[in-house]
């Protein structure tokens, strides 16, 4: 493979590293937000955070003044006590937890396969080489973020937390959808790529392509 074909391979890996991290440190996966009377409620779940957001609001009695305060605290998610964890949403604790360790496992793979580029560019023998690697390091990390994603999804359309009844998704999930969608499209770009260039394709290996002897 050519090596400009390879820089823009490692250029989106990093974009798509950068979205898993985004993804995994965000506290906005799944969003609910309630009213009562003039009083906001927003809480916001994460992969291992929650937060919430109150604002509050009380009329005085007998004139038209009111009394406000605005409070917002995050604490760790899911947990054995506050989430019942072990006890009613054992099954839940168990996936969302599992959920936020793909994630971060797949950013692992992300940077292995970024290293991977970078050794493989190093001379021509390995560049003909290491796009398989490549292709699978990316293809691994890319189903991890899936995996992250479908159970997610799932928890959030079966509403297996009580809270998820009202949720909606935030940013850390389209943030997981597009890094996983580039993803593969990576995967098929590096492999096609690949292939290509092993085949003696110059559009691909470039002007020192692979030349089968004729016998």
């Amino acid at each position: 493979m050519r090596k400009a074909s390879y820089v823009i391979a490692l250029f989106a890996v990093l974009f798509t590293l950068t979205l898993n991290v985004l993804s995994a440190r965000s506290t906005d996966w799944l969003t609910v937000k309630s009213e009562v009377y003039s009083s906001k409620f927003i809480i916001k779940y994460g992969l291992f955070t929650r937060c919430e957001r109150s604002h509050i609001v009380i009329p005085s009695p007998g004139d038209d003044s009111r009394f406000e305060w605005t409070d917002y605290k995050c604490r760790s998610f899911p947990t054995r006590v506050s989430d019942g964890c072990d006890k009613d949403n054992q099954e839940f604790c168990i996936v969302w937890t599992t959920a936020g360790y793909l994630t971060e496992l797949s950013a692992g793979l992300a940077v292995v396969a970024s290293l991977s580029i970078i050794f493989g560019v190093s001379t021509h023998s390995r560049r003909r080489r290491i796009w398989r690697a490549v292709a699978g390091f990316v293809g691994l990390h890319t189903a991890l973020q899936i995996a992250t994603f479908g159970l997610v999804t799932d928890a959030y359309n079966r509403d297996s937390y009580p809270a998820f009844q009202q949720a909606r998704p935030g940013v850390g999930y389209i943030l997981n959808l597009v890094s996983w969608v580039i993803g593969i499209l990576i995967t098929f770009g590096v492999a096609i790529t690949g292939l290509a260039a092993s085949r003696g394709h110059r559009w691909a290996a470039g002007n020192r392509a692979y030349q089968a002897i004729q016998g």
